[in-house]
């Protein structure tokens, strides 16, 4: 009997991060090629001309120097036209100064969102939610958020966590409730006899033998 594959609606944390090809506001997309030895942030919003999204979109490009300097990419999608990202991506200039500069996928045939798992139907079947993946330099999702249609995203949260994974990645640690930068970090427990007498003798900070800080400065 041939074995059945179920395939997964959605990319799940620590699958490869689907690859496409796209016309964004700013050229033809290469997905793959496009992101090759960056961190990215790809986000969905419901719609163009809205104002919830307006004000996330914003939020994006005023952070162009936090993302630069964290070599992050960004990239938004929504399920609209390449003409309406143009004009709505005009709009907010001439209105607030504010420049758009990153890519918006023009997915106006929901492919790309279908195969990101953007479209949740309890949410709405023609719009995509608010998702927001954070993906590495080797292509793999690390971490989804996902928010409903009439909730804006906290920019500070997705901040924070870009921070602490790439500060994980670099450290070989963990974060602990509410971790900040600049806070300390969790050190991986002792899988050994030899780690565990190494562990009891160090200078960490220790709540017990599994649990135990260090700060990084």
């Amino acid at each position: 009997m041939d074995t059945i594959q179920t395939i997964p609606t959605m990319p799940r944390i620590g699958d490869m991060a689907p690859n496409f090809e796209s016309m964004t506001t700013t050229g033809k997309m290469k997905f793959h090629d496009y992101i090759q030895g960056k961190w990215a942030v790809f986000f969905s919003h419901p719609a163009d001309f809205t104002p919830v999204c307006t004000t996330e979109m914003t939020g994006f490009a005023n952070e162009k120097a936090f993302f630069d300097a964290h070599n992050t990419l960004r990239i938004g999608l929504s399920i609209d036209s390449i003409h309406a990202h143009i004009a709505w991506v005009n709009n907010v200039r001439e209105k607030t100064g504010v420049l758009f500069d990153f890519p918006i996928v023009a997915d106006i045939d929901m492919s790309v969102a279908k195969l990101y798992g953007m479209l949740q139907p309890g949410e709405s079947e023609t719009a995509a939610v608010r998702a927001v993946f954070f993906i590495d330099p080797a292509k793999k999702i690390r971490l989804i958020m996902y928010y409903p249609l009439n909730v804006g995203r906290n920019m500070e949260e997705i901040k924070r966590v870009l921070v602490a994974l790439q500060t994980a990645d670099a450290n070989k640690c963990a974060m602990p409730l509410d971790w900040k930068p600049g806070d300390k970090v969790i050190i991986p427990a002792p899988k050994t006899v030899d780690e565990l007498q190494e562990r009891l003798a160090s200078n960490l900070e220790m709540v017990d033998f599994y649990l135990a800080k260090k700060s990084l400065n």
